[in-house]
């Protein structure tokens, strides 16, 4: 279940910014998950409240998933979405983005206005 691991280290890694920022809360976390990285980011987020719920740095954390559509690249020179054949030549192009998880923004309340 890479779900879970994925979850834990989205987790961990708002906790730690919080922390290292003096924070209280951390308020919401925006995660970009590619397309083909073959995860449901459905699953994340639920595993994600999971590990949250009895935190009082996390607890509440709203975690927004945003899916980055595959960009592929052929030796033709072509660049798009199309990942199993190139619309241009008909060879195999390479994905060169699309896989990826990445935490895009982590928002904190520090307490202070």
């Amino acid at each position: 279940m890479h779900e879970y691991g994925i979850a834990y280290d989205i987790y961990a890694t708002a906790r730690r910014t919080a922390l290292d920022h003096n924070a209280i809360h951390v308020t919401r976390i925006i995660v970009n998950f590619g397309r083909m990285a073959m995860i449901n980011p459905d699953q994340v987020s639920f595993l994600f409240e999971t590990l949250a719920v009895d935190d009082p740095v996390m607890s509440g954390a709203e975690i927004v998933c945003e899916i980055i559509p595959p960009k592929t690249r052929c030796v033709c020179g072509y660049e798009g979405e199309e990942i199993y054949v190139c619309p241009d030549c008909g060879k195999l192009p390479t994905l060169i983005a699309g896989k990826e998880i990445v935490v895009k923004n982590i928002e904190i309340d520090t307490g202070e206005e």
